[in-house]
């Protein structure tokens, strides 16, 4: 497992599969991409545009705090990026675009409505990829 990617919003089942990932990377020598996804729920393009130029340079960097704060050497370890868009379609390109052999997630368990109304990152990623996923509770 050399390129780990780990889908990440702060959560704690996201802190969880983000510890569980920079582990795989130390034991295999690989690396992990993490991944923040901005979701927008309305106004397309131009509107994902200006919320990245409003928060995307101070919100990476405290991402980056906080992922350091969870793993004193993450930033040697990993890159980071924050992206807009749909958490599984995001991940799901980010496999065929950096060659990622490995996905880690966090689950959050939700009720049947709340699965049926806004979907799972999970269900997405196990339905569409051929590589390992490991989804940490």
């Amino acid at each position: 497992m050399k390129n780990i990617l780990v889908g990440y919003d702060g959560s704690l089942t996201a802190q969880r599969a983000f510890l569980f990932a920079l582990e795989l990377a130390r034991c295999s020598g690989g690396h992990v991409r993490v991944v923040s996804v901005l979701q927008i729920t309305g106004g397309g393009a131009d509107t994902a545009a200006l919320m990245m130029a409003d928060v995307g340079a101070q919100r990476l960097g405290d991402l980056m705090a906080e992922l350091k704060q969870l793993a004193p050497d993450a930033d040697k370890l990993i890159d980071l990026e924050m992206i807009p868009g749909n958490p599984g379609d995001v991940l799901l390109r980010q496999v065929k675009q950096y060659a990622i052999d490995h996905i880690v997630i966090g689950h959050t368990e939700r009720g049947a409505l709340a699965r049926w109304l806004l979907g799972s990152v999970s269900t997405d990623v196990f339905a569409h990829t051929r590589i390992p996923v490991t989804v940490v509770p």
